[in-house]
């Protein structure tokens, strides 16, 4: 086998382990699935053109996710100066498109509707406080490994992650309750 391919394989054996949990934190940075998988492609190109500066035994998955959140943070700003076509006819006919595509529109729409309020909720948080719940919650990253991640102290990570929480427990109490996780509190 040659350099190459040993370099290939290698990169590849510990890439690919990671891509799903690239993707969900590319879906919750960008919010939208065509633009996480650009991410996604867009980072895995980065990491292997920088495969010789990975430390072989270091945390793979902080370091891909790195620079999946500098990738996202670069192309953020480069989007923020351009402005945003918008076809509306074509807009308009994807949306019939689907409606009429939805083989049981009612059961679609129940069996997302946890999850659909959940992820809006967290799609609605500040971004530093999205990140790092994230990162945390969903992605089981340490607080160090988050710390080192965003370039932040611990303690910027602890209180982010807390005030994160309760900002999400109190965007989805209403509908907790609603769908009967919750007993409403009693007036006082």
């Amino acid at each position: 086998m040659s350099d190459v391919d040993a370099r290939h394989a290698a990169f590849e054996a510990e890439l690919l382990p990671q891509l799903d949990a690239m993707y969900r934190l590319a879906l919750r940075l960008t919010t939208e699935p065509s633009r996480a998988e650009d991410l996604v492609q867009d980072t895995v190109l980065k990491a292997f053109r920088s495969w010789e500066r990975f430390q072989p035994g270091t945390n793979i998955r902080s370091w891909l996710f790195t620079i999946l959140r500098n990738t996202f943070i670069n192309d953020y700003r480069r989007r923020q100066r351009e402005p945003i076509p918008m076809d509306l006819e074509s807009a308009e006919s994807g949306l019939a498109l689907r409606a009429a595509s939805d083989e049981d529109p009612e059961g679609t729409f129940f069996s997302q509707i946890v999850d659909e309020k959940v992820l809006e909720a967290i799609d609605r948080l500040p971004e530093d406080f999205r990140e790092v719940l994230v990162l945390s919650d969903v992605e089981s990253l340490s607080y160090a490994e988050i710390a080192e991640m965003l370039k932040v102290p611990v303690g910027t990570v602890k209180s982010r992650l807390f005030r994160a929480r309760r900002q999400l427990q109190a965007a989805l109490y209403d509908h907790a309750v609603e769908m009967g996780y919750l007993k409403p509190a009693r007036a006082r």
